[in-house]
């Protein structure tokens, strides 16, 4: 069972999760290229400029693992690079587990994707000029659950530790990407989990989500803010155990 970590983040956040699988599965913890212990000196603007180079990274760590009918659970812009993966290597995971995941976060016609083009780019622009005043003020906004500012200050912190040129990169392939015409091709059986007033990826994108996917089951959460893995750990546990 493989954990992918979601943007600004590292592979710790699912610790809360994954350690509740060890009986039963191998778990597979990484860092993306630029995030948490990674080696910087191989990050590339160049290369990582779009989602698909992330997903390669992750079909090389489950080749050099020899992966066959895994379980990928992917957070936030991880469902998508995990959706991405099993469409360029068909077989390495039989199921997908998308927390909060959002195809396009733009909204478009005839769709709901929660932020108009204006407030990306005002978004983007804020995290380049101020990465520390953009991860103070994003940070509480993400996590939701106000009566417990431990867990926004852990995630604020995980933001600032983030290297700022790489930070902006990755937010702008994140907010800008549009993966919702490769829905329709993923095989594996996925579970969609959506958190309840999630500003990130709102209810309306998670339904998308569910109804464009050939296989999918779809449950929407008692947790609240778009990081139930740190929030919730238990429901999240719980809701991946009774679909696996």
């Amino acid at each position: 069972m493989m954990f992918a970590h979601g943007f600004g983040c590292d592979q710790t956040m699912w610790e809360p999760v994954a350690r509740n699988f060890e009986r039963d599965f191998r778990i597979v913890l990484f860092d993306y290229v630029g995030h948490g212990r990674s080696d910087l000196s191989v990050y590339s603007a160049e290369h990582y400029s779009n989602l698909q180079a992330y997903a390669d990274d992750l079909v090389g760590i489950g080749r050099a693992l020899e992966l066959q009918d895994a379980v990928f659970v992917g957070h936030s812009v991880s469902a998508m690079i995990g959706a991405l993966a099993t469409l360029r290597s068909p077989g390495m995971f039989s199921d997908l587990v998308m927390v909060g995941p959002s195809p396009r976060y733009i909204d478009d016609e005839g769709y709901r994707g929660g932020f108009s083009r204006e407030q990306i780019e005002e978004l983007l622009e804020f995290l380049a000029d101020n990465h520390r005043g953009w991860s103070a003020a994003m940070a509480p906004a993400i996590m939701g659950n106000s009566d417990r500012p431990e867990l926004s200050a852990r995630l604020e912190n995980s933001f600032c530790s983030t290297d700022p040129e790489i930070a902006r990169d990755f937010a702008r392939v994140t907010f800008l990407s549009d993966n919702r015409s490769d829905l329709a091709s993923v095989a594996a059986r996925t579970l969609v989990l959506q958190c309840s007033n999630d500003i990130i990826a709102p209810v309306e994108v998670g339904e998308y989500v569910h109804a464009t996917l050939p296989r999918s089951e779809y449950r929407l959460l008692e947790a609240t803010g778009h990081c139930p893995n740190l929030s919730a750990p238990e429901e999240v546990t719980t809701a991946i155990r009774d679909f696996v």
